[in-house]
């Protein structure tokens, strides 16, 4: 299996980022293909919201910046873990531009899905999706039940869906392994 790890986390070094470390060496050690992609050195400049995406540029960002390496790699995926620390009761601002950047990997032709208007798929696969966060001593567990149904949502909204939320509360071996299991 093909394993992507968005990591969401500014500081290098901290203990987030040595956690999520340690969740890459897991799912190497189970002889999975591994590639950790640390937000933090990316240049990603955010969407403007100018949909050339959809329209001038159709699957890929106008904008020059690292958006294009993101978006093959969530392509190129069987499962993308999406990994951050808490800030202010949410995931960190890397993480949620990362993810807005991905908007070129959809239509933008609407269809019903489930009662509700979703964009229509641009290609015909889309890796699963997992959420790790790392709750600080002021994140309640409604922090935590918004921000896993925020990310539910945006699974949807690519195409995918979360198959699991964990924090780092649980040790990285058994997240991986839960992993597996849902994958």
């Amino acid at each position: 299996m093909k394993v992507t790890i968005f990591n969401g986390e500014p500081v290098g070094g901290s203990p987030f980022d040595q956690y999520v470390q340690v969740l890459a060496a897991r799912a190497r050690a189970a002889a999975h293909e591994v590639e950790v992609l640390e937000l933090r050195g990316l240049d990603l400049k955010g969407c403007s919201g100018c949909f050339s995406c959809f329209v001038k540029t159709p699957g890929r960002c106008a904008r020059r910046d690292d958006s294009e390496r993101l978006c093959r790699a969530m392509l190129g995926s069987d499962l993308v873990v999406l990994t951050s620390p808490m800030s202010m009761g949410f995931t960190t601002s890397l993480l949620k531009r990362c993810i807005d950047q991905q908007i070129p990997l959809i239509h933008p032709y609407l269809e019903i899905e489930g009662g509700e208007m979703h964009h229509k798929a641009r290609y015909k696969r889309y890796p699963l999706l997992a959420l790790v966060l790392g709750p600080t001593s002021d994140t309640t567990s409604e922090d935590l039940e918004i921000t896993q149904a925020i990310w539910a949502r945006t699974a949807r909204n690519v195409k995918s869906r979360l198959i699991l939320t964990a924090t780092t509360d649980r040790r990285p071996e058994e997240v991986f392994d839960a992993l597996l299991a849902a994958a």
